[in-house]
């Protein structure tokens, strides 16, 4: 997983922006829920009344509340409200918000206490007058009867008796405090919320007997909250864009930086580091695996950092509701992570299994679609069919597998969110039934729980991906950290040397993964104005032996030289600056004959374009063509001709005006005429510089200046024809085996007896 979240260093910047937006997101998100359960409770329940203590009291109201207040408490009530004479209640001095909501705080469970006392039907001192008890205490001794009504004296019986019961000392100095405390025992355990709520219904019926308007106050506030909302919602979509952008931005970003890191990387590999890992297995690495990456990030991005921000926010509001019911939001969190851990013991092997059984397809199609002409020509579909069927049903089964593992997620996870919802609502409606929940409360428990039950479904849902793309991740990461062996030394020589002298010195060379030597004590000395000449049978070692020259494979043991130094003193793009390599398979690239002439010689001229072509004998075939130079080349050159190819990769090589010409078989898919009218037009192109050629034709090689004879890896004969006709049995025997008697004695120098 470190290797997904390092690519994110570049954009610390976007994740930092992007994680202000999640926040910002989810604080919007997480607001909702507290104004649907205000709309509820406050705005149609209570009528729009947001705060305990009310804005309007009349003179009974009042003094009800200041009876069970300390002296301090009084204090701060009677500064609290301004008596207005013209209209005959109280009213708060000031309405600011945060001096409200200091006054809520201090007088909210007092109020409720009242309330509860007088309004609510299960309370037995319902209906009593309770500034009329506020006498220093409730003993009839000390009150003159003859002042009282009988109603009076009837009720001060009741309220005696009720307090009695309640375990209240009638003759305590401290009466009205001592019942306030009874009574906030019995509140403290319903809730924060039935306390507000008590509080508001007095508000409520003060209100009403203020003649306030509580239809419009209600329409007011529903207004404000819906506004509210709204502004949330908007804002809330707005962030979820920009983050979506973001993410995307950043994906697509992390995406192109490491297929270009890929690229650059794998450019640099020599051929042991491309056998090593495959060119299938590397096409799916910047391809796929990188896709995989790229698609993981957006969801890193968007799901993995908004899911824990959500679920905390969400564990954090759920608090506030004291409603008992924590417990279920635990148990859901726990069976989430118990599946989670399930699926991914069961899972994560697999998928590190997928990624290898993905490279073995598209080795095995890419071999196919390279190889369809010679599939056709031996009949051979079927069983090819059969071979793609075989790496595809692996590959199937693998996938069948774990998809089928995570489609027991969703159903999974969707039976706890609704078991849930459902064991919220069950237990909610027993504590609202009971007079200790209410309905918003419950409404925007709902809403929390599905956030936090979301939240960790995110995580369960990125889970899926995260194992794959960290496989992914890793097998990039593998490609980048594999240094390669080909590589400039320190103080590597930028400048050609001026001579063009190639010297082997006792080389030999065994393949990394080899056992034994493929060259063996290989020397001898190719000079500029002269062609030296390689043949041997299939297998000799001939094409190894020109490739150590460009360096794409470095000597076992020994030393190239190039002028007098040794070609690994000299930087890569000095040595193979000096060389036009024509390689044994002629390669060409999508585009034109222009483009493909020029590939290595990017400021040639159209002069040096065409003269090129005319020395390898592809002008012909060009000019006949309608647009001629600009005529297009397909993919790998394959609306041309295996000659026309050829001829077309010596044109590139020639294009360059290079000091050492390497042609590795490169004149095998031509016919003799061609051949050597291609090989006279060569000797005047090239008779300044060193031509090295790799041939299995000896009517090829027949005027070399020096012709290398390799048997096994190991030179067992040098010299000119005429010399190893006569020293080196084996070429002698090539010779006579490929020319006719007359060619052969003609190659001497002889006449047909």
């Amino acid at each position: 997983m470190r290797n997904i979240f390092r690519n994110l260093k570049k954009y610390w910047y976007f994740v930092i922006l992007i994680l202000v937006l999640l926040i910002v997101q989810a604080y919007c998100d997480l607001s909702l829920p507290d104004y649907t359960s205000e709309l509820i409770d406050v705005g149609i329940a209570n009528s729009g009344i947001e705060h305990m203590v009310p804005e309007y009291l009349s003179e009974k109201g009042f003094m009800e509340v200041e009876i069970f207040l300390t002296d301090q408490e009084k204090e701060d009530w009677e500064a609290a409200y301004t008596y207005e004479e013209e209209n005959g209640y109280y009213r708060l001095t000031s309405a600011e918000d945060e001096q409200w909501d200091s006054l809520d705080e201090e007088f909210a469970q007092v109020i409720a206490i009242v309330y509860m006392m007088t309004s609510q039907q299960e309370s037995e001192l319902e209906g009593v007058d309770m500034t009329s008890i506020s006498a220093p205490q409730m003993d009839m001794s000390a009150m003159d009867p003859t002042q009282m009504s009988a109603e009076q004296i009837e009720q001060f019986k009741k309220v005696q008796q009720t307090l009695t019961d309640m375990g209240i000392d009638m003759e305590s100095d401290t009466l009205m405090l001592d019942i306030r405390g009874v009574f906030a025992e019995q509140l403290g355990a319903l809730g924060d919320s039935i306390i507000n709520s008590m509080a508001k219904y007095f508000a409520k019926d003060q209100y009403e007997l203020c003649g306030i308007d509580l239809e419009k106050l209600q329409t007011d506030y529903l207004w404000k909250i819906g506004g509210k909302m709204l502004g949330m919602a908007f804002a809330m979509a707005l962030a979820a864009i920009m983050v979506g952008f973001l993410a995307s931005k950043t994906a697509a970003g992390v995406g192109r930086d490491l297929r270009n890191k890929v690229f650059r990387k794998v450019i640099g590999f020599s051929n042991a580091e491309l056998d090593k890992f495959s060119t299938a297995s590397l096409i799916t690495r910047s391809t796929n695996d990188v896709q995989q990456i790229q698609m993981v990030t957006v969801m890193l991005l968007r799901m993995v950092l908004y899911a824990p921000i959500l679920a905390i926010g969400g564990i954090i509001n759920i608090r506030h509701y004291n409603s008992g019911m924590n417990w279920i939001i635990i148990l859901a969190i726990a069976l989430i992570l118990c599946l989670i851990i399930v699926l991914m013991v069961i899972a994560m092997p697999k998928f590190q299994i997928m990624q290898v059984l993905v490279d073995k397809v598209n080795l095995v199609a890419r071999e196919i679609l390279t190889g369809i002409p010679v599939i056709r020509a031996f009949g051979r579909e079927k069983k090819e069919e059969e071979r793609f069927d075989e790496a595809n049903s692996r590959l199937t089964k693998v996938m069948l597998f774990t998809n089928r593992t995570m489609t027991f997620m969703m159903p999974t996870l969707m039976m706890i969110m609704n078991g849930t919802s459902i064991l919220i609502v069950w237990t909610a409606a027993h504590k609202i039934d009971a007079g200790v929940l209410e309905v918003g409360a419950m409404t925007a428990f709902i809403t929390y729980a599905m956030m936090i039950v979301m939240g960790f479904l995110m995580l369960t849902m990125i889970s899926i991906m995260l194992p794959r793309a960290g496989v992914a991740a890793n097998r990039i990461q593998e490609v980048l950290d594999t240094e390669a062996t080909i590589v400039d030394r320190d103080g590597a020589s930028s400048e050609a040397p001026a001579d063009a002298t190639v010297r082997f010195e006792h080389v030999s060379f065994k393949y990394p993964d080899g056992g034994k030597d493929v060259l063996t004590d290989i020397d001898f000395v190719a000079k500029p104005g002269q062609t030296t000449a390689i043949i041997g049978s299939t297998g000799c070692g001939k094409s190894t032996l020109v490739k150590l020259i460009p360096r794409f494979f470095d000597v076992t043991e020994g030393e190239i030289s190039i002028g007098g130094m040794n070609v690994k003193d000299l930087s890569l793009d000095a040595l193979r600056g000096q060389i036009g390599y024509v390689p044994q398979k002629a390669i060409l690239f999508s585009g034109d004959i222009n483009s493909n002439i020029a590939y290595g010689a990017p400021n040639a001229t159209e002069a040096d374009i065409i003269e090129a072509a005319h020395i390898a004998q592809a002008a012909e075939f060009i000019e006949e063509k309608a647009d001629q130079y600009e005529s297009a080349i397909a993919q790998g050159g394959t609306n041309v001709s295996g000659g026309q190819k050829q001829r077309l990769s010596i044109a590139r090589a020639i294009a360059r005006h290079p000091k050492i010409y390497i042609f590795d078989d490169s004149f095998s898919a031509l016919d003799f005429k061609t051949d050597t009218a291609l090989r006279k037009a060569l000797a005047e192109k090239t008779k300044d510089a060193t031509v090295i050629i790799v041939a299995q034709r000896v009517s090829t090689i027949l005027n070399a200046d020096q012709i290398i004879v390799l048997e096994d890896g190991k030179m067992i004969g040098k010299g000119t024809h005429k010399e190893l006709v006569a020293d080196c049995e084996e070429y002698k025997l090539i010779a006579q085996s490929q020319l006719s008697e007359k060619e052969f004695l003609a190659s001497m120098g002889k006449e047909e007896c």
